[in-house]
């Protein structure tokens, strides 16, 4: 392979992986900001629980720094050793879904706390 092709192959897995992440961090924020509100407009009177909704907002800019790089770089590597280009819609979706797979996982855990 030769260097301009294999540097251009090299921004394209960035341009996939960067797609996926922005849109799982956007998504995150999405999920986590009216959970946040709720928190904030119902515990603001709690002297300990009122501290809540930072912890909320730490947790969606944390959690997809943290799993949703690893995750978009492996959806990137994938269509990049399957040779194909990565449509924005399709971004969108895989970032989507990383976040709405954290969320219900998120839910199932304190279900099961019940």
């Amino acid at each position: 392979m030769s260097e301009k092709n294999s540097q251009s192959c090299q921004e394209g897995c960035f341009e996939m992986w960067y797609g996926v992440f922005l849109w799982a961090g956007v998504s995150s924020l999405v999920f986590h900001l009216p959970a946040a509100l709720l928190a904030l407009s119902t515990l603001r009177g709690h002297k300990i629980a009122r501290f809540f909704p930072i912890a909320i907002m730490l947790m969606a800019i944390i959690g997809p720094l943290l799993g949703g790089v690893l995750t978009s770089a492996a959806i990137a590597g994938v269509y990049m050793a399957a040779g194909k280009r990565m449509i924005s819609l399709e971004a969108f979706v895989f970032g989507v879904g990383q976040s709405f797979c954290v969320l219900v996982i998120s839910f199932l855990r304190v279900l099961a706390t019940l």
